[in-house]
């Protein structure tokens, strides 16, 4: 078997993560803790307590999911003795879950990650003001229809592909009239039906270039390193090691399309044919087979998957 790990986007939250990690081992408590110090936040508190409110909110879900897909790892390497690039061919990560991914592979520190993350989230919901922008999620249609439909939704406005997570599932984001209209246009080119997402800001999308900005200026400032193994970079769903060009991606991925289809389709040509998910929920691991039959998807999050995945090692 293959494998690559894989770490969660926005959307994965829910009150209570970590709690049972934090409660069972003791570097989970320490990875917490490390999180909380680097911003100065009891952020393990509102990911073990709520509220969902607070939680939800952009700056605090990224840094939270990061530090518990960090947290099952670290559980992962002490309790079962795990080096990530020999576990791993590689590693990815949907939208925010790419800085866990580096992290993971030690790109980044966490202290760094976790910084971040909380900037990347506030920048991100700064950028458009609240109600002025939507994501909406067209089921049935494949990206380049998906694609036609933003445009044609567009009317002068910004609408566009902003995830493409597997066959007839692609998140189109921009302005929520134009979104509204691409979810009104899509049944008549066989689009089952549109979903507006319930999110603060319309992520991966020209809108969110003075978001995109900050983060140019914050990754300018901080220590990359190679990664210990190739991660697969959502606007381009091929392997990265160079640190400037991790770098570059990074930023443009603020406003770039999350090629998340095409990232597991890359692995698997690579080899690849289990995808095994660290951290809160299960999305990507649900995501796997309806990309390529032959790749399983496994979610490890809590005590139990831990234990479970160790024994097949």
């Amino acid at each position: 078997m293959t494998r690559a790990f894989v770490f969660p986007g926005q959307g994965s939250q829910a009150v209570g993560m970590g709690r049972d990690l934090a409660g069972a081992f003791e570097i989970a408590r320490h990875t917490f803790q490390e999180v909380d110090e680097a911003l100065q936040q009891n952020l393990s508190r509102l990911m073990f307590e709520g509220p969902e409110s607070d939680l939800t909110l952009t700056e605090n879900a990224q840094p939270a999911l990061m530090a518990v897909s960090i947290a099952v790892l670290r559980v992962l390497q002490q309790e079962g003795g795990i080096e990530i690039h020999k576990a791993a061919s590689f590693v990815a990560g949907h939208s925010l879950g790419e800085y866990s991914a580096l992290a993971a592979a030690g790109t980044f520190s966490l202290p760094d990650t976790a910084r971040l993350l909380k900037l990347r989230g506030q920048a991100m919901q700064k950028a458009v003001p609240v109600g002025e922008g939507a994501m909406a999620a067209l089921l049935g249609l494949d990206l380049a229809v998906a694609q036609e439909v933003a445009a044609e939704a567009a009317e002068g406005e910004i609408c566009s592909a902003a995830n493409d997570n597997a066959p007839g599932q692609v998140v189109v984001s921009g302005h929520r009239a134009a979104v509204e209209r691409a979810i009104a246009l899509a049944p008549s080119r066989g689009g089952k039906r549109g979903i507006l997402l319930p999110v603060s800001a319309p992520f991966h999308c020209e809108l969110m270039a003075p978001a995109a900005e900050a983060m140019a200026k914050a990754l300018a400032n901080v220590d990359l390193r190679s990664p210990l193994v190739p991660v697969v970079a959502n606007v381009t769903a091929q392997a990265v090691v160079a640190p400037d060009e991790i770098r570059r991606l990074l930023v443009e991925q603020v406003t770039g399309l999350v090629r998340w289809r095409e990232c597991v389709l890359f692995m698997k040509e690579q080899g690849v044919d289990s995808l095994v998910e660290l951290g809160s929920g299960k999305v990507l691991s649900g995501l796997a087979k309806r990309i390529d039959k032959e790749v399983s998807g496994q979610s490890i999050q809590g005590p139990a998957d831990i234990e479970a995945f160790l024994k097949t090692l």
